[in-house]
């Protein structure tokens, strides 16, 4: 199939067009490289463009004749959202919009969004199943929610289907060490622990230690990249086989305390790096887990790498790589 894929210069939608292009699919990537990077495109051909140029949008789908899109370019930094709303709706609603008039003016009717676990807020329970009541928190959540919703309306509208993914907490990297998360302001867990572990910090911040958890700290569900594109190539197959418009929850079903990825990622680096405990960030539930039975259940979705360590391990030779240390 030819497939468009959004922000596929990114740290997800790079993992992504390079499955589809392994699997022979002619891909185009539309990226703004706002967060992206060239070389992380494995396959197809970039076009560097902003999703708020409607001109360059209509240039690129008359050109091309799609199957599908698969919609990855967002901004994903929650605190950032806090501070700078308008950012967030601009890009993550009003974008989205644009995205969406387009594929329907081109007749493009399959459709695969990044969603995220955020647009859950602090649920009461954990596991979150996909009928957990949408409460955000933040604007981030917010603007994930916003484009749910106008999916849902237009599929009732239209000849128009989508499957919406809601991400956990994606971690790890492409196990070759060719691509991964390369944000400079990182604020994954993980991803400050391996830069921490490689004195690029000086100390990794725990947020709360007075949680009702098992030792205190946030519980997390972390899923491997390779994973989560696995679940975007099943949803791609079921919207070409002819499914209806779906939502999943994308994550493993079990999560890891602060404490135990802190532990887990000094023996994968074997570095006893400074760990600074200090208060409750707001706004964080103590725990978010998935109830991913339904993604299993309808997709057939099997991970593979479903192991701290693993993830873990595959990021750290990529940011090993990016200090130019694993040559």
């Amino acid at each position: 199939m030819k497939i468009l894929v959004t922000g596929g210069a990114g740290y997800i939608g790079s993992h992504m067009v390079r499955t589809l292009g392994r699997a022979g699919h002619e891909v185009v990537v539309y990226d703004n490289l706002s967060s992206g990077h060239k070389d992380a495109v494995l396959s197809g051909r970039l076009v560097v463009a902003d999703l708020a140029d409607r001109e360059a949008l209509d240039r690129v789908f008359r050109a091309e004749s799609f199957d599908a899109v698969v919609h990855f370019a967002a901004y994903i930094a929650v605190e950032e959202s806090v501070k700078d709303p308008l950012k967030y709706y601009r890009n993550n609603v009003a974008n989205a919009l644009n995205l969406i008039e387009a594929c329907i003016e081109h007749r493009v009717h399959r459709f695969i969004f990044s969603s995220t676990a955020a647009v859950y807020g602090i649920p009461e329970r954990s596991p979150v199943t996909e009928d957990t009541p949408l409460l955000p928190i933040n604007p981030y959540g917010a603007s994930k929610m916003m484009v749910e919703q106008m999916l849902k309306d237009l599929s009732s509208a239209a000849p128009f289907r989508y499957v919406a993914l809601r991400y956990f907490n994606v971690a790890g990297a492409d196990h070759q060490a060719r691509i991964g998360q390369r944000y400079k302001d990182a604020t994954h867990l993980i991803t400050l622990a391996l830069r921490t572990a490689l004195g690029l910090r000086e100390s990794l911040s725990v947020f709360g230690t007075d949680y009702d958890t098992p030792d205190g700290t946030c519980i997390r569900d972390y899923i491997h990249v390779d994973d989560l594109i696995d679940a975007h190539v099943l949803a791609l197959d079921y919207l070409t086989a002819g499914g209806t418009s779906r939502i999943f929850n994308c994550g493993y079903g079990q999560g890891y305390s602060v404490r135990e990825v802190v532990a887990m990622a000094k023996k994968v680096t074997g570095s006893d790096f400074p760990v600074r405990e200090t208060g409750r960030r707001a706004g964080d539930p103590p725990a978010l887990i998935a109830d991913s039975a339904r993604i299993r259940q309808e997709l057939g979705w099997k991970p593979s790498h479903d192991d701290l360590a693993f993830i873990i391990q595959t990021a750290w030779e990529w940011e090993k790589k990016l200090q130019g240390l694993n040559q």
